[in-house]
């Protein structure tokens, strides 16, 4: 929500496609339209990669001898993958610290070697199928009920710490009011 409250124009996106062309506006958002909802898909994937939940992912002992980036790894080494660092290595992204859903429309990117917030392969994450369908209800569920804006004109900080996971040094504080949707499904509840 913070980096969508910093980027109006993103969120004015996401909500005329929960509003106009997959969604509408009498129903709310169900598992069932997630697959045609493709900006709102962009938006966690690029805040995923821009703040991915934990920092460095599970480790991994390597099993033998092996070679990577050119560096030597000796067998029953481990190994710690810097997910953060690699979402904004400005080799493999444009503008690597900006916020730009728009860089995984059409599958544009290369989401299997550049992306991981959940790792990779066979040891990777087994809620990331969960995780993210529950995450684009929420947001989805977030943008289509609520009209959202900053308290002040002043951009929200997105200063960060980490400890085991990374967590934004200020809570973010937003104002909402209800949009006529919530009105229509909770009458009809």
């Amino acid at each position: 929500m913070a980096n969508l409250l910093n980027q109006p124009e993103v969120l004015k996106k996401a909500k005329e496609e929960l509003d106009t062309s997959q969604v509408g506006q009498d129903e709310l958002i169900d598992e069932s339209d997630l697959p045609k909802l493709h900006y709102l898909h962009d938006i966690i994937s690029e805040n995923l990669r821009l703040y991915p939940v934990a920092p460095l992912l599970v480790p991994h002992m390597s099993s033998a001898d092996s070679t990577v980036g050119g560096y030597h790894v000796p067998a029953r080494t481990m190994l710690f993958i810097n997910a953060w660092a690699i979402h904004r290595d400005p080799t493999l992204w444009d503008e690597p610290t900006s916020f730009k859903p728009e860089r995984f429309e059409n599958g544009r990117v290369d989401q299997a070697c550049k992306l991981m917030p959940f790792g990779l392969g066979r040891r990777a994450c087994p809620g990331d199928g969960l995780a993210n369908r529950v995450m684009a209800l929420t947001l989805g569920s977030l943008i289509q009920c609520f009209e959202w804006k900053r308290v002040s004109e002043k951009e929200i900080d997105m200063a960060e710490f980490t400890t085991i996971t990374i967590c934004k040094v200020e809570p973010l504080v937003a104002m909402c009011k209800a949009r006529p949707i919530l009105d229509n499904v909770l009458s009809r509840a």
